[in-house]
This record gives C-alpha cells, structure tokens and sequence, in this order.
C-alpha cells in the first residue's frame, strides 16, 4: 500500500495510527501541502491521485485509490479486521464512530487551513481567528470528555476507532495553544497513547517528510 501524507495533516495523521495498530506495512508517499508556489497537492501529478487535492489518499495492494480518512479507516477496519479497532457490541461501535464523527465533522473541518485562510480573506485578524480555532476545538473537546469513559482508553483497555480521531485532534489542539487542563478523561487517553508503539510511530514527529 501507499499513504500519500503529510506529517502534519490529521487527515493522514489518523489514517497512519489505524495503519499501525492493525500492523500494516505501507509506503509513505509525502507530499508537501506549503511547497511553493502553491503545494505539491495543487500540482497537476496529485491532482490525478485526488481530484480534490486533499490528503490522505491511500493506493490499496489491489491498485484501488481511496480518498477521505473516514472511508480510508472503514475500508481498513473491513479489509483487515484481524486487529479491530470497532468493539463487537453495536451500541458501543454507535458511541465509538460517533466521537470519531465528532472529530472529523464538527471540529477538524473548523480549523483547516483552508477555512481560516478563508476567514482571514473576509478581513478576520489573526486575533479572530484564533477565537475561532478555540472555540471551535474547546467545544467538541468539551462533548468527547463526557462521552468516554474513566478508564483506559476512549472505551476500553485498547485503542480504538475514538483514539484514533482524538489523538490527532489533540495535536492540532496543542499546535493553536488551545488549553487542555479542563479534560482529566482526555489527558488520561493522551497519556496512554503517549506510550503505544502504534501512536508514537504515527506522530508528525517521526514521519520521513518532518521538518529537521
């Protein structure tokens, strides 16, 4: 397989800790979303993988391109289901994809760059926008922290489809300074992550296109 990424996406970020857990193996493809003139995902060659310009985007073993991290994850969870990151109860897995739904419709999308950018176009100063991205981050964080449980991870002992949304979000949050203390439940996921072979080899640091 081969994951076209970029190490501070948390698109891809996500895609690449689903990858890990399940353990498999694939070919990090970066590209360079602040390569002048306008990115190397504006340019014709990626434009061809994704007609959206978006990353991720995942070239499967079978040659099939998949885009949009959610299908990318589900598509994995049903072609390799040998390490499951959904629980077996449907009730749960309702609860699970929904704090994944919750990360990636209601929060990520907020603070993209190309909505701010488009913000800052409509005359917001980067005071504005900044408020945006906080308030934004700090309401969804709000709702996760309610919804998982009090122990382990999101739901449960092991990492799973939740884990895998919220850890990126928690990235991104800590890139906009956006205070974190009023979540113990989430700062206990994050603490766990910190130290899962799965999270640390997906994390922006550790990634081939990382900034020396």
């Amino acid at each position: 397989m081969q994951l076209f990424t970029y190490y501070r996406s948390t698109s891809s970020y996500r895609v690449r800790i689903a990858l890990a857990l399940k353990g498999l193996d694939y070919q990090a493809v970066p590209v360079n979303l602040v390569a002048p003139p306008g990115g190397e995902h504006r340019q014709a060659a990626y434009l061809a993988i994704n007609p959206q310009g978006r990353v991720p985007a995942l070239r499967t073993d079978e040659g099939d391109v998949l885009t949009q991290s959610p299908a990318i994850i589900e598509y994995l969870e049903e072609r390799y289901p040998q390490v499951a990151l959904l629980s077996a109860d449907l009730a749960d897995r309702a609860r699970e994809r929904a704090v994944a739904a919750l990360v990636a419709c209601d929060i990520h999308p907020l603070h993209n760059v190309s909505v701010l950018n488009q913000l800052r176009q409509l005359g917001q100063g980067e005071e504005q926008v900044v408020q945006w991205i906080s308030h934004w981050i700090s309401q969804g964080l709000s709702a996760i922290e309610q919804l998982i449980g009090d122990s382990g991870y999101c739901f449960g002992p092991q990492p799973g489809l939740a884990d895998v949304y919220l850890i990126p979000q928690l990235y991104a949050a800590q890139r906009f300074n956006v205070p974190l203390a009023a979540y113990p439940r989430i700062a206990r996921v994050a603490a766990l992550a910190e130290k899962h072979p799965a999270f640390i080899t997906a994390h922006p640091a550790n990634q081939l296109d990382t900034p020396a």
